[in-house]
């Protein structure tokens, strides 16, 4: 198991791809805090699959963009596990808003969750990673880093914003042994996006542009993670792995 013995916080894990993460982390022996912000049932449903399974799980609440909740979840950990060793910033808002009718409360928090909780809460898992030799900061951005997306441009700016984050983080803690990357999926069936794509003319035209053919699933991204997680990444840093079928090629 290529994480035996490790500490993972996964944020927004309650479901879709930080559902996947927490459960694939534990199979791989992780110990793993499924933190969430709204459904402490779905966060609890993933903790006893986990411990079912013989994995080690605790579900944590607290709000990402909400930076004074950031200490408790660190606690948490420190507290159950005993030591951090794996951040993974999944919890992410994704609003529909055009941009010439824009919401000051849409962007403050959409920023708030997906940049501005992000860089805190690694900055604070830092801090603990960096006493207890290093650890691994993985963010789940968008492949919308680096393509706009059609009335959500406050999502767009915030997976943009990410990218720099990733770099400016991974040459600060470098010397630290830390490392930061990010995983840029496609379109991947979520419940954020299920609607929009059980829709046959939207999924027909999405599905023209993937040379997979096919949209991702949770699972897809797993694998990139537990990679960027493990002892086989301790030489990468500062980068984005994009898991999109080929979306970005066309």
């Amino acid at each position: 198991m290529r994480l035996e013995q490790k500490v993972a916080i996964v944020t927004g894990a309650g479901r879709g791809i930080g559902r996947a993460i927490a459960l694939a982390y534990a199979r791989e022996g992780a110990g793993v805090l499924v933190n969430y912000a709204h459904s402490e049932e779905d966060a609890g449903a993933v903790v006893q699959e986990i411990l079912h399974a013989g994995g080690r799980a605790i579900a944590v609440h607290a709000d990402i963009g909400n930076v004074d909740q950031h200490d408790a979840l660190i606690d948490a950990a420190l507290q159950k596990f005993g030591r951090l060793d794996i951040l993974v910033n999944n919890a992410g808002i994704e609003v529909h808003e055009r941009v010439l009718e824009p919401k000051l409360e849409t962007w403050e928090r959409t920023i708030g969750v997906n940049l501005k909780g992000a860089y805190f809460l690694s900055c604070r898992a830092a801090a603990v990673m960096r006493k207890t030799g290093g650890g691994k900061i993985i963010n789940i951005s968008s492949v919308h880093d680096v393509e706009p997306l059609r009335d959500r441009a406050i999502y767009s700016i915030s997976k943009a914003g990410m990218l720099m984050m990733v770099k400016s983080l991974a040459l600060e803690l470098a010397e630290f042994n830390i490392n930061v990357n990010a995983i840029s999926p496609g379109a991947i069936l979520t419940d954020m996006n299920r609607q929009h794509l059980n829709d046959p003319a939207r999924r027909a035209r999405l599905l023209g542009k993937i040379p997979a053919n096919r949209i991702g699933e949770p699972q897809d991204i797993s694998g990139a993670a537990i990679l960027l997680a493990s002892a086989e990444s301790d030489y990468i840093t500062g980068t984005t792995i994009y898991v999109d079928g080929g979306l970005l090629l066309l």
